[in-house]
């Protein structure tokens, strides 16, 4: 690695975000109270975030695609402290959502922008460990910094959270600044950025990227009351619980950089995503006893997290000439995913069937997800067959 220190604010930017999307599912019930709407309208703060995530990622990657990434990563997060900032003082619904879609806007730019970065400042063979160094700040906010927000919201104000996230992003602007190296600006046209996206794989990686992050997001989006009302833990657990979930993600990121470095992010991914449909398939028998659930939220959070690096660098590495829309087009795949996730996971439970189900939906999203990664392997081997051909 040229400089490990140069990859700290990533890090940082990746705590903030990781705190600003989390931190929402911990004080939903808190704004809920103090803006008089119901838990199910403030879960469109969520929904708002998603969108912004989804709308903000190839937007202002175009928009600043010929800028210097360094100066690119500064802005990005001077808006999400912006964002964020706006919503510390936000009097109602209306302009709550207005302000978590703004805070959603940079995510997948930064994230995009970031691995594009954290790639060219590693040592050859090992990027996808640079990059799983930058998703470690998703790991650490979930951790450290969603415990404390959601504390800090319960028991004093919604809004102090905000501040904290808002501390964050202005800390890891100043040290884009100071830390991360002058790397050159891209000179490529808008138009050559989307030429990757003729092509079916890159489109095949995405529909991965949504189903594998979907099917986490269905057994993830309904856990506290898998472990309140099926494990039959204490309301008072479930902080502790959320920070061994968080402790499983962060061993997961660190193991799937170091699996992709050491065969291709295409197989890591199969694998990776193999365990976790197990994984799924399994927590419905284990979370009628305390212990095996805990086992398996540590293990299913760490699985889901591991796909993060190979699947970044899988889209890096499909889409030459166009990393950086790329990259952050791959960032509103996870955020559809994370959407689509909780909406499936929720249709069984509305139907009766159980705070169990959510985690079958799970294993059946993240299995189509295996089938587009066979399929990308067959597409690969054909391809390999046909040069060989010709040149034979």
């Amino acid at each position: 690695m040229k400089s490990k220190l140069a990859l700290v604010p990533l890090t940082l930017g990746g705590l903030g975000i990781g705190m600003t999307e989390f931190v929402m599912m911990g004080i939903l019930p808190d704004i809920a109270h103090a803006m008089h709407i119901s838990i199910p309208t403030a879960g469109h703060f969520i929904s708002a975030y998603a969108l912004g995530v989804v709308v903000g990622a190839p937007l202002l990657v175009a928009l600043t695609g010929k800028l210097p990434p360094k100066q690119i990563l500064a802005l990005l997060m001077g808006l999400f402290a912006l964002g964020n900032g706006l919503s510390v003082f936000a009097p109602s619904y209306g302009i709550m959502l207005l302000t978590r879609f703004i805070s959603g806007l940079p995510h997948g730019a930064f994230f995009g922008v970031g691995a594009v970065v954290a790639g060219r400042l590693a040592t050859p063979g090992k990027e996808a460990q640079a990059v799983s160094i930058m998703f470690a700040g998703l790991t650490i906010a979930n951790i450290i910094g969603v415990p404390i927000g959601t504390y800090l919201g319960h028991n004093f104000s919604w809004r102090i959270p905000f501040v904290l996230i808002v501390v964050v992003a202005l800390v890891t602007v100043v040290s884009v600044r100071r830390l991360l190296p002058d790397l050159p600006a891209k000179n490529t046209r808008l138009q050559d950025e989307f030429h990757a996206f003729t092509k079916l794989e890159p489109w095949m990686i995405i529909a991965i990227t949504v189903l594998g992050n979907g099917g986490f997001f269905a057994w993830f989006s309904y856990i506290v009351p898998l472990f309140t009302e099926v494990a039959g833990f204490s309301n008072n657990a479930v902080t502790f619980l959320m920070v061994l979930a968080g402790v499983g993600m962060a061993l997961g990121n660190i193991l799937g950089g170091w699996l992709t470095d050491r065969m291709s992010p295409l197989r890591a991914t199969t694998w990776l995503l193999m365990a976790m449909t197990t994984a799924l398939l399994v927590i419905p028998i284990a979370a009628h006893h305390q212990i095996p659930t805990i086992l398996m939220t540590i293990l299913t959070g760490g699985l889901a997290f591991s796909t993060a690096a190979p699947i970044q660098m899988l889209m890096i590495r499909a889409a030459k000439g166009s990393e950086m829309l790329a990259s952050s087009l791959s960032q509103s795949g996870f955020n559809t995913g994370n959407a689509l996730g909780a909406y499936l996971g929720g249709l069984p439970i509305a139907a009766g069937l159980g705070y169990t189900s959510p985690e079958l939906v799970g294993a059946v999203m993240v299995a189509g997800g295996i089938l587009f990664c066979i399929g990308l392997i067959l597409k690969r081997r054909k391809q390999v067959q046909q040069l060989e051909l010709v040149a034979g």
